[in-house]
């Protein structure tokens, strides 16, 4: 997958009017995210977002464009064929079934780069709030590190038993032609830092992540990137996907859902040749649940 993103990145072409920079701060979301359909119709397309302060006041970089990268999303798994096999192996497949899914689609899907120096910080937040279903409950991500995840170069952090709580805000899309396009119901509360418990794992392991639990990184500061690839799984057996969602299905935006299927063992194995199997230990994180899954450790959360 690394390789795969190199080769992405390096075609990389987006015009000075679609520079976005990313981030979690809700003012900042709306001004930057909210405002634009480069981000708003992303969710059939793969396109970058970027780090706060790398561009000058005309939009050109004031660093190495493959360093400026805060993610790339939000149809990887949909529309490249490396990220569209790993997303539907066997394993995800195994995984799945034996959570109890019946009809599970992938609603969207990130690589995440959190570049060493300033990768940015991802303030307290929960999934649901961007992926809002009825009932509640059927999101689930899925988080797999491809470098090593640690304190120091912002490895995820988690409130043990948040998903029991409700959802404390919504970004929720605002009538057509309006500025900015998102708006949010509801605030996300101030949170004691000490009740977040942080969940360092090494280059492989794979964290899954309740909808609702609450959730955060902080800025990476030190010299080595903590890249990750992630996607979402929703229930869609007797769940109602919010019409007000940003990744939207309605108001011409086109969805990239796509229906958890079988793939040719012969091309997954290609396409994961380049990464090999990474060895992992079998460290006892305090999680709700962890487990080991052919050698490779699995947090879920």
């Amino acid at each position: 997958m690394q390789r795969r993103i190199d080769e992405i990145v390096a075609e990389m072409d987006v015009p000075l009017h679609c520079r976005t920079e990313f981030s979690t701060q809700e003012e900042e979301q709306l001004r930057a995210q909210g405002s634009t359909d480069y981000f708003l119709s992303s969710g059939d397309k793969i396109r970058f977002f970027f780090e706060k302060g790398v561009f000058d006041k005309q939009g050109n970089f004031l660093v190495p464009p493959e360093k400026s990268i805060n993610k790339i999303g939000h149809a990887l798994h949909a529309l490249d064929p490396v990220f569209r096999c790993v997303t539907h192996s066997h394993k995800v497949q195994a995984l799945a079934r034996s959570l109890g899914l019946q009809m599970p689609v992938v609603v969207q899907s990130m690589y995440i780069f959190k570049q060493p120096h300033f990768g940015g910080e991802v303030a307290p937040h929960q999934d649901a709030s961007f992926l809002y279903t009825e009932p509640l409950g059927r999101v689930l991500g899925l988080w797999i590190a491809l470098e090593d995840a640690m304190l120091e170069n912002g490895c995820l952090w988690f409130i043990p038993g948040s998903h029991t709580g409700g959802v404390s805000r919504r970004m929720v899309r605002t009538p057509a032609g309006s500025v900015p396009g998102t708006s949010f119901l509801g605030s996300e509360p101030i949170r004691d830092n000490s009740l977040f418990v942080p969940t360092p794992v090494l280059r492989g392991a794979l964290v899954l992540i309740h909808g609702e639990v609450v959730h955060k990184s902080e800025q990476n500061l030190s010299d080595r990137s903590r890249q990750a690839y992630t996607f979402h799984l929703m229930e869609a057996a007797g769940t109602i996907w919010s019409p007000d969602n940003w990744p939207s299905q309605g108001r011409g935006h086109v969805h990239s859902w796509v229906k958890l299927r079988a793939t040719n063992t012969s091309a997954l194995l290609n396409c994961l040749a380049s990464t090999g199997k990474p060895r992992l230990s079998s460290r006892d994180f305090l999680m709700l649940v962890s487990l080991q899954t052919g050698g490779h450790e699995v947090v879920a959360w």
